[in-house]
Parts: structure tokens; C-alpha cells; sequence
């Protein structure tokens, strides 16, 4: 793989939108908008065109932060979805199913959650708070507890 590349300039406008709108400068000014326009209603007797404006604006820039908003978490969620491949790849014990799950069918989701949830019954079971189990593991080591038990 390579350096992190820089980005197209759409890709960086967006960026520093949505880094600049979630600021309290941005904050601030859209504050400073709606004490203006508000201010300005008995000057244009409330009339419909002063009502157009704030609605017509309000509504474009509600539009474009949708875009803004996803694309933001789109990249954040694909940032954490690498970094828990990572942890998860390098682990000794850890589940190689469990790279790159998000790609997985619902099916399969429910299927691993029914693991994890067999897991945490069994997990209970255990004396110490501090013992974890792989999916793979926890069924033959619990059975492995029985054992030693009898």
C-alpha cells in the first residue's frame, strides 16, 4: 500500500465543510442569521417572501449537510472498520471470521450473534469475570470445565 494520497479537491471541500460546520464559529453565524432574519419580520410586515427566504435557505443548506453528514460517516465508519480488522487480525485467538463482518449478510450476522450470544450463557457460567473465550473456543472449553468438575 502507499502514503496516505492527498484527496481530489471536491473530496477536500467537503472535508473542510463538514469540519468547519460542526464548529462554533459556523454555529455562531447560523445563530446570528436567524436573530437577523427574525429582526427584520416587522420591517417586511412578516410577509411571505420574508418567510421564502429563511425556508429556501435553510432548506438548501439542510440539503447539502445531509451529503455532508454521510460522507463524514462513511469515512469514519470505514476508518474504525479497518482499525477493528487490524486488532482483530493480529490477536492471537481472535476470530478471522470476524474481519471485514460489516461485508457480511444479515444472515450471517444473526448466525454470529446467536454465537455470541451462546458465549455470553456460557461466559456466566464461569467463576472469574476475567475469563473471555473465543466463539470457537468457549463451547470445548466449557465442556473441557465440566470435566474437571466431575
Amino acid at each position: 500500500m502507499s502514503a496516505i494520497r492527498p484527496e481530489g479537491l471536491l473530496a477536500r471541500l467537503a472535508q473542510n465543510a463538514a469540519q468547519w460546520s460542526g464548529s462554533s464559529a459556523a454555529f455562531g453565524i447560523a445563530l446570528l442569521v436567524i436573530v437577523i432574519w427574525a429582526a427584520t419580520g416587522p420591517l417586511f410586515h412578516y410577509g411571505d417572501t420574508w418567510q421564502l427566504v429563511i425556508n429556501t435557505g435553510t432548506t438548501i443548506i439542510t440539503f447539502l449537510m445531509v451529503f455532508l453528514i454521510q460522507r463524514a460517516q462513511n469515512k469514519d465508519s470505514q476508518a474504525i472498520h479497518l482499525k477493528l480488522n487490524e486488532l482483530v487480525a493480529s490477536m492471537h485467538g481472535a476470530s478471522n471470521r470476524l474481519i471485514n463482518v460489516e461485508g457480511m449478510t444479515e444472515e450471517d450476522l444473526k448466525v454470529l450473534h446467536q454465537h455470541y450470544c451462546r458465549l455470553v450463557k456460557l461466559a456466566a457460567a464461569d467463576e472469574k469475570l476475567t475469563d473471555s473465550h473465543s466463539v470457537e473456543e468457549a463451547a470445548e472449553r466449557h465442556a473441557e470445565k465440566k470435566k474437571m468438575d466431575e
